[in-house]
């Protein structure tokens, strides 16, 4: 069974910075790219940043460009998301996605999502 797991979420200040983690199981993901999404409250999800399977490339929204940071360890089939100089807009639900495409969007794969909160 696929499973991608999340964790690494909290409630900061503003300016401040937190790790995100996904953790994948299952089946490797080191052929393929991988991303992060976020849902706020009465919003639709929207795309974060994504990573190629070799790291070599990575995409981000132009709201998180300069702040966030998203890098891939295949070896431990995991995937990460480094804020920094989050700001409360950044409050969500943060999803790990595998299987991503530039084109086509996010994959199949999704995990369960971890909270970040961001005071002002």
């Amino acid at each position: 069974q696929v499973r991608l797991v999340e964790s690494g979420g909290g409630l900061v200040q503003a300016g401040g910075s937190l790790r995100l983690s996904c953790a994948a199981s299952g089946r490797t993901f080191s052929g393929s790219a991988m991303a992060w999404f976020r849902q706020a409250p009465g919003k639709e999800r929207e795309f974060v940043a994504a990573i190629s399977w070799r790291g070599g490339s990575t995409y981000y929204a132009d709201s998180v460009k300069g702040r966030f940071t998203i890098s891939r360890d295949n070896a431990k089939n995991t995937m990460a998301l480094q804020m920094n100089s989050l700001k409360p807009e950044d409050t969500a639900v943060y999803y790990c996605n595998a299987d991503w495409l530039v084109v086509a969007g996010p994959g199949n794969y999704w995990g369960q999502g971890t909270q970040v909160t961001v005071s002002s």
